[in-house]
């Protein structure tokens, strides 16, 4: 059984010995469209992170049995043409749960403490020369007694929620698809929780009833002060928005997803003035070494329980 990794790069230095135990295997670092068809031709697993398998892909590879996306989402398969050919597509789900949830509060605390600020005043010797012990030029606050905010009530939502509410915070949701219900937490409309919460998390899929979900008139009734960060998905927020706000509005957006993947050099998120309301970090919250061991894990498990 010939296995192929189209994209292992994104696994890091994650041990893939699993996949030699299945079959013959081909690592590829990263793979092009270009490139895409050629790999696969002789394939009978194929293994993708992000990586797009189209119709015609499936069509060549005569060999191919399965396609496991390395990832919950698989929005980068035609999943109706591998059913039309009988090649089986599978998914990971639940694996970066902890790790989302660390991350959400990384970004929260390094927004809300002025990290940024306070770690370069002390490396730049500016401390040194204060002649003062202490710095409180940039006040911060305790998540003690705020309202935080959970958009999308999933398993990594509830999670962020319950950490949260362990702070002390004061806790509301808004479910995107109208499904889940709690409660443990008070529910209430977007716009409620957009123009009343300190902190906003979002933990939402894309779909058609997220895809742009905060644009600029949405985000402007925040509060002053507001935190908001986007752990779901790239779409969900419009990027465009987010770099006016910045400029325009006390506020401070956290940004680890977004709508284009690597960020575009063009991207107005990189020129903005006031950097230090924006957050931004390379779609890395799935990715601490724990979650990318029970992902490869859980991917060579389901080409055993497949094949």
């Amino acid at each position: 059984m010939n296995i192929v990794l189209l994209d292992a790069i994104t696994f890091g230095e994650t041990p893939l010995e699993c996949f030699s135990e299945l079959g013959e295997v081909e690592v590829f670092q990263t793979t092009v469209p270009e490139q895409t068809q050629q790999r696969i031709v002789n394939a009978a697993v194929i293994v993708t992170n992000k990586v797009v398998i189209t119709k015609e892909h499936m069509q060549s590879a005569k060999a191919l049995k399965l396609i496991c996306v390395a990832a919950t989402g698989t929005n980068n398969v035609d999943l109706n043409a591998a059913k039309e050919l009988g090649i089986e597509v599978k998914n990971v789900a639940g694996y970066s749960t902890d790790s989302v949830i660390q991350h959400t509060l990384s970004m929260l605390f390094y927004l809300m403490g002025h990290s940024r600020y306070y770690d370069e005043t002390v490396k730049s010797g500016t401390y040194s020369k204060s002649g003062v012990f202490t710095d409180v030029s940039k006040p911060f606050f305790e998540v003690k007694g705020k309202k935080w905010g959970v958009i999308g009530l999933g398993a990594i939502g509830r999670g962020v929620a319950n950490l949260a509410k362990a702070f002390g915070a004061e806790l509301f949701y808004y479910s995107t698809s109208g499904v889940n219900r709690t409660e443990d937490f008070q529910r209430t409309t977007l716009e409620k929780l957009l123009s009343e919460c300190d902190i906003i998390t979002i933990h939402a899929p894309l779909n058609e009833k997220t895809a742009n979900l905060l644009d600029y008139e949405q985000l402007l009734t925040c509060k002053d002060g507001a935190i908001v960060l986007n752990l779901g998905r790239g779409g969900i927020i419009n990027e465009a928005a987010v770099s006016r706000l910045v400029d325009e509005k006390d506020i401070y957006f956290g940004l680890d997803v977004f709508e284009k993947e690597p960020l575009p050099l063009e991207s107005p998120l990189l020129s903005v003035k006031n950097s230090e309301r924006l957050y931004m970090t390379p779609h890395i919250a799935w990715t601490s070494v724990e979650a990318r061991e029970k992902l490869i894990a859980s991917v060579c498990q389901n080409i055993r329980t497949t094949l």
